[in-house]
């Protein structure tokens, strides 16, 4: 599977998303999320985080903080690549440590810093489709996350099957 596209009607489809990603990505992946301001990178990762057991209200924006570190069931890795500004001052931060652990490693502003990331990885592009939709094309960089959004694609199916 090249990629797969996720359209969420609100909030609630974005947490059946959030709680998919968090069950079936491996332990040290890195999600590339990029779109643009107010698309709905920090809400996808706090539908992560909650579905880990974090509470998503300690999941912010990490713009001024760069990286959040976060301990659930999991390790969730926050990283925010907005202020950053360039390529050097984005490795200066030691993202590599992060890339290389255990934790999911959720990069927001990604595409700012591409070139920086592991070659294999998992793209998320948000897009507004409305005050309160938004579609996500989900693509594996990589062969390691292929297989990755086969599984996700049937996850979210039984979610949606099995509220």
């Amino acid at each position: 599977m090249n990629s797969f596209v996720y359209n969420a009607e609100d909030e609630s489809a974005t947490a059946v998303l959030g709680a998919a990603l968090a069950e079936v990505l491996p332990d040290g992946t890195t999600v590339a999320l990029c779109g643009t301001l107010g698309a709905g990178k920090t809400r996808l990762a706090q539908a992560i985080a909650e579905a880990v057991g974090i509470d998503r209200r300690d999941v912010l924006s990490p713009t001024f903080v760069l990286i959040q570190e976060h301990h659930g069931r999991r390790s969730i890795y926050h990283i925010d690549a907005y202020r950053v500004r360039d390529e050097d001052e984005f490795e200066a931060l030691g993202p590599e440590e992060y890339f290389e652990g255990d934790g999911l490693v959720l990069v927001e502003w990604a595409d700012r810093v591409a070139a920086c990331l592991p070659s294999e990885r998992i793209e998320i592009r948000i897009e507004v489709t409305g005050p309160n939709s938004r579609r996500f094309e989900l693509i594996p960089i990589g062969q390691r996350y292929a297989t990755v959004i086969e599984r996700l694609a049937k996850v979210v199916g039984d979610h949606r099957s099995h509220p």
